[in-house]
């Protein structure tokens, strides 16, 4: 990535869950320093519980760390981001509103699109239908999630979490439930959407092969209290095509990631 100011800084971030935590010294993350470039895919690894949700969380402005700071887009974090999209495992559509109107939900209750919603309804549902076009769900527009595969919904829950163009997209293990032909669709949706757009994107999976894929670069976390012990740049070339996960260069960079993985899962587990 190219030199220049950080879309996302964290400065020696910590958080305890309460007073009590706090007070005993029980962080879930500790000592988080990152420096995300513009427009640049970072993917989070580590083994279960090391704090790669809570990580999340500091990102969107949903907790506020205990100790450190957080800026993104050159504003410090003080509360929920509207600048930012997420999708999680479960897709969590509206089982009562269509696809595109599950799609358009953003559009409803975030500034400054709020304000205009009715006045645009027309505009942002032919924008919401668009996206769906793009993410492969022409036809589906009108379905309820009902009709739709969890693949189908996982599309429109990314396609949710971009409807309002924001500037960094947080995904939580979002393909985590899926069979691995439709995960890797989707690892090929979300990137030629990244490659069109450059949204940062900040990614928390269990899939090494998915990080690798898909980031610029991936820390690991430590176990709990989390921390990152590994910042590794993936070099491989973009744009990147599926059969480059059958190389011997990518697979080596997943069994280096593994290994630092598993080296962390065989020290000892520090007590909650």
């Amino acid at each position: 990535m190219s030199a220049g100011p950080a879309f996302a800084k964290f400065e020696d971030v910590w958080l305890a869950y309460d007073e009590d935590a706090l007070a005993a010294g029980n962080f879930a993350v500790e000592a988080i320093d990152l420096d995300v470039k513009q427009g640049e895919f970072i993917a989070i690894v580590g083994p279960s519980g090391c704090g790669k949700s809570t990580f999340m969380k500091l990102a969107t402005g949903l907790k506020k760390p205990s100790r450190g700071a957080i800026r993104v887009d050159g504003q410090p974090v003080t509360g929920p981001l509207k600048i930012s999209g997420m999708a999680f495992q479960a897709p969590s559509l509206l089982p009562w509103r269509t696809t595109v109107d599950n799609v358009l939900l953003p559009l409803e209750i975030v500034e400054p699109y709020r304000a205009n919603f009715k006045a645009k309804r027309s505009e942002y549902a032919e924008r919401a239908r668009k996206l769906l076009q793009k993410v492969g769900l022409a036809g589906y527009e009108d379905k309820y999630p009902w009709e739709l595969s969890g693949g189908m919904q996982q599309r429109a829950s990314i396609c949710r979490a971009l409807i309002h163009e924001p500037k960094m997209l947080l995904l939580d293990e979002p393909f985590g439930a899926l069979d691995a032909f439709t995960r890797e669709e989707l690892w090929c949706i979300l990137r030629d959407l990244w490659t069109e757009q450059r949204f940062n994107v900040i990614l928390v999976t269990h899939d090494l092969r998915e990080s690798v894929f898909l980031a610029d670069t991936v820390y690991v976390m430590s176990k709990r209290p989390g921390r990152f012990v590994v910042r590794r740049e993936i070099g491989l070339p973009r744009p990147r095509e599926l059969e480059l996960t059958y190389t011997k260069e990518f697979t080596d960079i997943v069994h280096e990631l593994r290994g630092h993985i598993g080296a962390i899962r065989q020290t000892t587990q520090v007590p909650a």
